[in-house]
């Protein structure tokens, strides 16, 4: 798969294949295509040559949160399960649990941190339970502990069989992907 934008390269020949049960990452510095990439595999993109194949669904955690300013985290985590076709908010809620946060559920998106928003963003990609998992430095803004909390998660996921590629610029997450 290739990209450019003019006639800058961002991508050359880039050929991955996500197995199930696989956790794996790009790391790189800014600018190096590591969104672009994504983008182009959730479908937000078209690349300039090659394909992009996914069996089944697909979770997508873009760096920038996709949230609406005057919505509730329960207002978000509603539309989503109507957008998804859930029957119920169990899997978010105890999502919202592990990143901790379930205090924020009736605020304001607007009145929420920075971290606390990405926390959201989190959700609302995994809240459905995507064979496959996308996530643009999903952990932008959090404090320590919820950094380990989401690597933890990341753990569980990729035992039960889930697919996830991290994009990253931290350089020590390389020991954590397969």
């Amino acid at each position: 798969m290739d990209k450019a934008y003019g006639r800058r390269k961002v991508l050359r020949g880039v050929d991955l294949e996500l197995r199930a049960g696989c956790l794996a990452g790009v790391v790189g510095e800014n600018g190096s295509g590591k969104s672009t990439l994504l983008n182009i595999l959730a479908g937000r993109l078209a690349p300039d040559a090659g394909e992009v194949q996914v069996a089944g669904r697909v979770g997508y955690c873009p760096q920038e949160p996709v949230l609406n300013a005057s919505f509730t985290v329960d207002q978000h985590l509603e539309f989503f399960r109507a957008a998804y076709g859930l029957p119920t908010l169990s899997r978010a809620y105890e999502l919202v649990e592990t990143l901790g946060f379930s205090s924020y559920r009736g605020d304001r998106v607007d009145r929420l941190s920075g971290g606390t928003r990405q926390k959201l963003n989190v959700v609302l990609a995994l809240m459905h339970d995507p064979p496959v998992l996308l996530l643009d430095e999903p952990y932008q803004g959090f404090d320590w502990e919820t950094y380990h909390r989401f690597w933890d998660l990341a753990e569980e996921l990729r035992a039960e069989g889930c697919a996830l590629l991290v994009v990253s610029h931290i350089a020590h997450d390389i020991e954590r992907f397969d």
